[in-house]
């Protein structure tokens, strides 16, 4: 499970405007159309063409749990890709994103000053270049550890050094042991 490209994908759902199809029936229906076919659904998901055909007709109403996870992503990847793309587009320009994390965070400092690696519950706005580079490495298929990295990087420079106006020597922030962590544009 990717934490931060789940997280980002879900600040982004919160703009659709209509909801995405909910039942495996109406999910299938939409993929077949949107894919062009029946065959290409089912190539895509891994089942047999037939299975597709019978959720269409609706003989087949409920899927195992592991098929409606494959389902309800490849449905929410494509759905209302205009507006997804407006609005990772506002958040990389003018909006930016926040972060809002329970995680432990600290920092390594030259050698004197402390090192305060804790635990800490932040809500941070983060700039629109932070939010264009999260968007941007996610969407070259970034991992999870990217992500984070770019998330540490931001948190360094706007919440822990107040974007330059303090700790001007931080080296390396560490944003580790996350227990919760939440994206809104």
């Amino acid at each position: 499970m990717s934490m931060f490209g789940d997280g980002l994908d879900a600040a982004v759902h919160k703009a659709f405007t209509r909801p995405a199809p909910k039942s495996a029936p109406a999910q299938m229906r939409y993929l077949v159309k949107k894919l062009g076919g029946t065959r290409a659904v089912a190539q895509m998901l891994r089942i047999s063409q037939r299975t597709v055909e019978r959720y269409v007709k609706d003989q087949i109403k409920k899927p195992r749990p592991d098929l409606a996870a494959r389902l309800e992503r490849e449905v929410k990847a494509r759905w209302q890709p205009q507006i997804r793309a407006k609005a990772r587009k506002k958040a990389a320009t003018t909006g930016g994103i926040v972060i809002d994390t329970r995680a432990r965070l600290g920092y390594t400092a030259p050698i004197g000053s402390t090192d305060q690696d804790r635990i800490r519950h932040l809500t941070v706005a983060l700039p629109p270049q932070y939010a264009a580079r999260l968007f941007d490495a996610q969407e070259a298929s970034a991992g999870d550890q990217e992500l984070q990295e770019i998330a540490a990087e931001a948190l360094k420079e706007v919440y822990l050094q107040d974007g330059g106006r303090r700790a001007g020597s931080l080296e390396e922030v560490r944003f580790t042991d996350v227990e919760h962590l939440e994206f809104e544009l």
